[in-house]
Order: structure tokens, then sequence, then C-alpha cells
């Protein structure tokens, strides 16, 4: 088939879901009262994917905070804070106040994983959610998560996480080997579809390393741009080497995008891929998933990479595209990929953090369902 529809991860969370994940957050709901109401929306979110004709599908993400934070949950040593908690180790905090605000980011609703001490592992990352998800269905399931670039500077705060790692690189050497295994075991289970979030990438690009975006704890990287994206090659290459001779090796993607926090589309990140495309031709990757709905992406381009999936709907705006509009993203993107190597999915996910979704479910519903069209239409 061509053109398979998916998802890039998340989902807009119901009331009752969040309302259930605040309660676990602060121990009013048990770890089991969440995790029965969020097997039941995960249930529901499969269906409502059939039913649309999503080709890959996933479990929206429905049980985290938000795309990489929940890995605090899972390891010892990573502490959850609140971007405001986080002031206290900014030296200068007036500036980092204006940044939030220019930015658009509430400093109470986004948490951010810090390493406090060594880490060691509790329980799986995301292999048991691959599991239920996969009790579900027959069709194919993608999985996510959090690339080793964005977790390492997520994770290292220097002031507290130097107890533990004395340099970053250190740090960064931990998440490799916990991401590895996490991709080997999802292997061993018969995972399609393994996708890596780095959207941090184009940070580094646009802003010169100089850190404008409130996606990692660093909150500013001092390296030289190509040293960081070096590192950033070199890290989730050494993740992928873990299944390169597996037998039942997952299709891999690496998603990099310009931001997914605010509908206020001018407070994000604007440039094409073109200054990334070295350093894609270096990650060995299967496919890109990457935004191009959204005019801030520029124009679409090749990469050396065999597939592209395609950002054809922008999850932050009200409107759903058009047929024409879908259509004309296909067309550009064939001058660069087979039409077999293209794959449909939003720019980004529809509630990268839990408490900040781009939009509501029926225009989320809606979006999905015009990818679909467009490809039955194809």
């Amino acid at each position: 088939m061509n053109f398979p529809v998916t998802m890039v991860g998340s989902w807009p969370r119901s009331r009752e879901l969040l309302a259930a994940q605040r309660g676990k957050q602060s121990g009013r709901v048990s770890l089991a009262e969440f995790s029965e109401l969020a097997d039941k929306e995960i249930e529901r979110l499969v269906r409502l994917q059939e039913s649309l004709g999503v080709d890959v599908l996933t479990d929206g993400e429905l049980r985290r905070d938000n795309f990489y934070s929940f890995v605090t949950e899972k390891l010892e040593g990573v502490q959850l804070m609140t971007l405001r908690e986080m002031m206290a180790y900014v030296e200068d905090k007036e500036s980092f106040e204006e940044l939030l605000s220019r930015l658009d980011v509430p400093a109470f609703a986004i948490r951010n994983p810090t390493c406090v001490s060594a880490i060691t592992q509790r329980e799986p990352l995301v292999l048991n959610d691959y599991l239920f998800a996969r009790s579900l269905t027959r069709l194919p399931i993608k999985v996510t998560l959090p690339g080793p670039y964005i977790l390492t500077r997520a994770m290292w705060v220097p002031e507290v996480t130097t107890k533990a790692y004395a340099t970053k690189e250190e740090l960064g050497d931990v998440v490799v080997e916990l991401l590895s295994r996490e991709l080997v075991a999802l292997a061993d289970a018969g995972a399609d579809f393994v996708q890596f979030d780095e959207p941090v990438l184009t940070e580094l690009v646009f802003t010169q390393g100089k850190t404008r975006t409130f996606m990692c704890a660093a909150l500013a990287s001092r390296n030289d741009p190509r040293e960081e994206l070096e590192w950033a090659v070199s890290m989730l290459n050494a993740v992928v080497r873990a299944v390169a001779s597996h037998p039942r090796k997952p299709r891999i993607g690496l998603h990099v995008c310009r931001g997914n926090w605010s509908v206020n589309e001018s407070t994000l990140l604007s440039g094409n891929y073109a200054p990334l495309a070295p350093w894609f031709a270096k990650m060995n990757v299967d496919q890109l998933v990457l935004e191009y709905a959204t005019p801030r992406a520029g124009d679409l381009m090749g990469f050396g990479v065999s597939e592209l999936g395609l950002g054809a709907v922008n999850p932050r705006t009200p409107d759903v595209e058009s047929v024409s509009f879908i259509k004309s993203r296909i067309e550009a993107a064939l001058e660069h990929f087979a039409p077999d190597r293209i794959f449909l999915n939003p720019d980004c996910g529809f509630a990268t953090f839990s408490e900040r979704a781009m939009n509501a479910e029926e225009i989320a519903t809606a979006k999905m369902r015009a990818l679909v069209d467009v490809r039955e239409a194809l």
C-alpha cells in the first residue's frame, strides 16, 4: 500500500484521564486506578484509529505526562521538576522569566525529568505499553521514545546532576545504554516501528546553540552546534546499532520538528531542514518523520534516507486541511521519494504535553480522517 497513515504519537487526553494523572502525581489516585482508566482510554483510541482506517497505530502516549518526562516513573535517580522549580538553578532568573513569557510557556504546567542521583531502572520504559497495545489490535503499532540527545540534555542540570555524573557525556552513555536495552526488548517482542523524538535538533541549527526554547533543562548549549549535532548522531546510531543484526529489527524512525507547545506559531522556530541534512544523512534510521504542513518548515527536500514520514496536517490549527492541500504536500514529496516510501502523518503530536493539548479530539480526529481520505483517493 502506498502512503500508509499514522500519527506522530500523542493524542489529546480526556478530562477524566487528566484528572486521574494529576491525582496519581499527588498521591490521591493509585497507580492501579490510573492504569485501569488509561487502559480503557487507549482501547478507545485504538478502536478509533481502526475505524478511521489508520494503518500504523499508536497508543496516543496517553499514560505519559509528556513525551519524555514519563521516564521519571521508570527510573530511580530522576526527578520531575516544573520549570518554576528549575528557577532555583537558573543564574539569570529575570531573563528566564521573560523567555517563558515570550514563548508562551506556562512555568507551572511543563515538567522536566532531572537527573538528581545515579540512574537505575525500575521497569521498562515503554515495553509494557507496547505489549498492551499489541493485545488490542492486529494492525502494526508505532512505539515512540525520546531520543538520546534530548533525554540527556533534559536530565542534565549541572547543579544537581554532577553529584552523580561528572559530565553530560557520562550521563549520555547511561542514556544510550538504557535506550539500547529498551530497543532490543521491543524488537524481541515484535514491535513494528520505533520512533525516536529529537525535536531539539532544529534549535541547534536555528539558534546557533543558544537555547531559546524550554525543551531541555540545559538552558544553553555552550558547545559549537556542530559538536552537539555530531554527538546527537553518535548517540542515536549507538542505540540503533543494538538491533542492527536482530532478526526482527523494527522500522526505525526519527521525528524532528520546531517545537509543539503553543498554538501561536510565531513563538515556534522557523527554517527549512537544509542545515540538518548532512546530519540526517549520517543517522542510521529508516524514516525521517518531519513537519511539512506548516510554512515554517520550508520547502521539501531529500536527505539520503529512504523513507519520509510526511507531515501533511498541522496539529495546532483549528481548520482541517483540504484534500487539495494534502495532495500538494504529497506531490512535493514525490519529487524526492518514491510513492512506496512516503507515510502520511501530522506534523507533530496532538498533545505532546498532557496539560497543553494542541487541539480538541474532534479536530484531531477530522485531521486524521482527512489523511486517510487522501490515501484512499490516491
